[in-house]
């Protein structure tokens, strides 16, 4: 509690993908432009435009303020785009967005002890 809570995901590539479609190969391709955090604190959530660094990059942190159990969400909006048979890439309108799974949080106070190293 009312430590750094260093959040990031891995979940950060380009996907890229061929299926057929009357006959015809059509690439999608999309790429993760932000990145939505809900802490599940009641705080208001926050949007990033990158996915975080694990520790010790601290990219992305939080500081949960009471004990408790909580659950961590990603939302990550996804820009898309597709090509039919190599005639050019033509944009789908607005962002896709997709919210990973919760992950479980369990906050604890720490209490800082002074003691008497041995000599």
């Amino acid at each position: 509690m009312n430590l750094e809570t260093n959040v990031y995901t891995d979940d950060s590539k380009v996907s890229n993908t061929t299926v057929t479609l009357l006959g015809f190969p059509v690439e999608v391709q999309a790429t993760p432009i932000s990145y939505t955090w809900r802490f599940g604190d009641g705080t208001p959530a926050l949007t990033t435009s990158t996915p975080g660094k694990a520790y010790p990059g601290k990219e992305i942190i939080h500081k949960y303020l009471r004990r408790g159990n909580v659950r961590l969400t990603v939302t990550t909006s996804y820009a898309a785009r597709y090509n039919v048979a190599g005639t050019g890439w033509q944009y789908v309108p607005g962002t896709v967005p997709i919210t990973g799974p919760p992950t479980a949080l369990a906050i604890h106070e720490a209490i800082p002890v002074l003691v008497d190293p041995e000599r």
